[in-house]
C-alpha cells in the first residue's frame, strides 16, 4: 500500500547555495523528517496560487500549515501593531484558501504555531495582535522557554500526548475568537488557548508548539494514520 502524501506549506524566500542567489521554496527539514519517520512521504508547498488550493486539498492524503510569521491582522479585522513584522501577503493568501479547501474535503490537517492561527482565521475567527499586552506578561514570547499546557483528555490531542505536555513555543499572537467548528482543548496556565480541534472533522488539530521537532512524534503520527485511512 503507498504511503500517504503529506503537504507540508512552505517559505518563498531569497536564499543563497553556491554563488546564487535565488527566489526559493524553504522549508525547516524537521518537518520532513518527522513525517518519513511516521511512514508519510513530505511534499513541500509552495505558496504560489490560491487557485491551486483545491486541487492539492484532492491530491494529498494530509496537510500540515506550518509555522512561520504573524499573519495581517488586517484578515481579521485588527490594526496592524508596529512591533508585528511586516506579513507576507502571498502566503497569508495561499495558505488561508488551503486551510479552507482542506477543511471542506475533510482532509486530515494538522496546523502548527502560525498554521493554528491560519487555520483559525480561515474558519472565521480572530488573534491577539499582541500577546504581551492582552497577559500583562512576556513568558509566551521567550525562546527556548518551555511551560506546561493542560489538554482535554477526551479531544484527539489528548488521546495521543495525554492531559498535559511540556512544550517550547514563543510567539507573539493568539487565538482569540475561535473560528467556527473549532473547539478549544489545550491550554496554557494563563488560559491562553494552544491546541484547537475541528468538531466534525476526520482530523483537524491545531497547536501552538512545534510537534515536528525533537524526539516526541506522536502529533505528526496520529496525523499520518489518519492520512492512511
Amino acid at each position: 500500500m503507498p504511503r500517504p502524501l503529506i503537504g507540508i506549506t512552505a517559505y518563498l524566500e531569497a536564499a543563497r547555495w553556491g554563488n546564487w542567489v535565488r527566489e526559493a521554496v524553504l522549508s525547516p527539514p524537521a518537518y520532513a523528517r518527522a513525517v518519513e519517520k511516521a511512514g508519510g512521504i513530505p511534499v513541500l508547498l509552495p505558496p504560489m496560487s490560491p487557485g491551486g488550493a483545491d486541487d492539492y486539498a484532492r491530491g494529498l492524503s494530509g496537510v500540515i500549515l506550518a509555522g512561520g510569521c504573524e499573519l495581517d491582522p488586517a484578515l481579521y479585522g485588527a490594526a496592524r501593531d508596529e512591533r508585528v513584522d511586516a506579513p507576507q501577503d502571498h502566503r497569508d493568501r495561499f495558505e488561508l484558501a488551503l486551510a479552507r479547501a482542506a477543511v471542506k474535503a475533510g482532509l486530515p490537517l494538522l496546523a502548527v504555531a502560525r498554521g493554528m492561527h491560519v487555520l483559525n482565521v480561515a474558519q472565521g475567527g480572530s488573534l491577539i495582535p499582541w500577546l504581551p499586552d492582552e497577559v500583562g506578561h512576556d513568558r509566551h514570547s521567550e525562546a527556548g522557554r518551555a511551560h506546561l499546557v493542560q489538554i482535554s483528555v477526551s479531544s484527539r490531542l489528548g488521546k495521543a500526548l495525554g492531559d498535559h505536555a511540556e512544550v517550547t513555543a514563543p510567539h507573539h499572537q493568539a487565538v482569540k475568537r475561535l473560528g467556527a467548528d473549532l473547539l478549544a482543548v489545550a491550554w496554557a496556565d494563563d488560559q491562553i488557548v494552544e491546541g484547537v480541534e475541528l468538531q466534525g472533522h476526520p482530523f483537524g488539530v491545531g497547536v501552538q508548539w512545534h510537534p515536528e521537532r525533537g524526539g516526541e512524534n506522536r502529533l505528526v503520527e496520529a496525523l499520518v494514520e489518519a492520512a492512511g485511512r
